[in-house]
């Protein structure tokens, strides 16, 4: 498969979820959703951090 659409599809879902952490900070009662949400997108940066670096 190919590294870059790969790639993409991983920002892609990096910047969906950047953006669903920023909105759970505002609106979650517990930041336990928040930490989960950052969490999320922070992996998926990695991923395709790696990927790009290593591949």
């Amino acid at each position: 498969m190919n590294t870059d659409l790969i790639r993409r599809i991983l920002n892609s879902i990096f910047i969906i979820l950047a953006i669903a952490s920023v909105i759970t900070y505002f609106i979650a009662e517990d930041y336990i959703t928040f930490i989960y949400v950052c969490a999320a997108a922070i992996f998926c940066k990695l991923c395709e951090f790696f990927l790009r670096f290593m591949c």
